[in-house]
This record gives C-alpha cells, structure tokens and sequence, in this order.
C-alpha cells in the first residue's frame, strides 16, 4: 500500500492567511475518446481532518473509488467536477480543455458559496488560470475563470490529501461517463479501458472508425 497522503503540504498556506484551499486534479488527459474531467475539492485550512484510505485515484480500485467518492464529498468543504467534450479537445488543445473544464468545477465551486484563497494543482504547469494575463497598459479582454493564486505541485496526487480527493471524485465522473458511452458504442470497450488507447480500442478504431467521442485531431491509430 503507498503511503497515505496527508495534509501538511496544505497547512503551509495558513500562515500566509489562506483559509479555503482548493485542491485540483485531472483525468482523462491521455486518452484517446471521451472528455477530460477536473475534480476539485475544497478543504478548510482551519479545521482539517485526514480521510482514511483516499489515495491518488490511480492507485485505487474501481469499487474503493466508489465507495470514497461520497465520503469525500462529505468531508471537502465543497467540491465539484467539471468536464470538457472531445469536440472541445479538438477545438481548444488539450491545455485549453483542461482550462474549460478546470473553470467549470471552479465556478460550481462558487456557487457554493465557497470561494477558494488559494489553489494547489497538481503536476507543473499551470493550466487552470487565464491563458492571457492583462496588461496594465493594454486592453486585454479575459475569459472569465480561477483569479485565486495557483500553485503547482509535481505528484501532489501523491502527497497532498486534498488533491488525491480531487482525483477520486473526476475519476469516478469520468469513469461513469464512459460507462454510459460504452452503452452507446459497445464495440470499443469503454466499460474496460475508458477510453484509453488500448490494442483492442485502436483495433475497433481500425475496424469501424471513430465515434463522435474520439478526439479526432489526435494520431488515434499510433501505437
């Protein structure tokens, strides 16, 4: 079993006079149909209380994932997951549909009532705030999205707490979702590789060509 995360990277933030951290983390980045999802879960730095058993959502079965996905709603002072078509994929970049789906999650967030002091996201670029920051001298129009400060962290899923509930929660949306468009598409075997670029999922890409949930701007067929 991997050592649990914890939170005392988080706590760092208290002194600084952050109170509500928003923990940030993706799925679905690699693969090869169906949307990318960004879970956020909100801790209160003033009153925190480890989560047994929640892990980076990779390291966890399917039915432990289930099993912790309300308890981590429950125990996150908000939390939310956002999600960002294939057809988005193809329209904006990856980076931008993690940004799109990021900015989703965010503002269900505050329309929660919560709005986060500070964001940890896990890996080390930081896709969530606004590709275009305004210049004091130019007139930039933004997209409106996260304006709390962000900061990066390589394998935060691993170590911080609020990020590893983060994953579970966009895991176990995406996961469903894709359980939902194996339905529709049987032949490519979402209920098993959700999506990701499997022999078997490439084969039934070769046989019967993509869906509409493929990310068609991708080399679908590259080994």
């Amino acid at each position: 079993m991997s050592v649990a995360p914890t939170l005392d990277y988080e706590k760092r933030f208290l002194p600084r006079g952050a109170r509500f951290l928003a923990g940030v983390d993706e799925v679905g980045r690699g693969a090869l149909a169906g949307p990318v999802s960004v879970g956020i879960a909100v801790v209160d730095l003033r009153r925190m209380e480890l989560l047994a058993d929640v892990r980076d959502s990779k390291l966890l079965k399917a039915a432990d994932r289930e099993r912790l996905d309300p308890l981590v709603r429950a125990w996150s002072v908000a939390s939310a997951v956002g999600h960002a078509t294939a057809r988005e994929i193809d329209e904006l970049g990856i980076m931008g549909a993690l940004r799109t789906a990021g900015n989703r999650a965010w503002f269900d967030i505050l329309g929660t009532g919560i709005t986060p002091d500070v964001v940890l996201l896990d890996g080390s670029h930081n896709w969530l705030s606004p590709a275009v920051q305004p210049s004091l001298f130019d007139e930039v129009t933004v997209d409106p999205g996260c304006d709390a400060p962000v900061h990066t962290l390589v394998k935060a899923d691993m170590q911080c707490l609020s990020v590893a509930a983060a994953s579970v929660l966009a895991k176990v949306e995406r996961d469903r979702t894709m359980q939902e468009l194996h339905v529709e598409y049987p032949a490519f075997g979402w209920d098993v590789n959700k999506g990701y670029g499997t022999a078997a999922h490439r084969e039934a890409i070769r046989v019967s060509g993509p869906t509409p949930y493929h990310r068609v701007s991708w080399n679908l067929l590259a080994e």
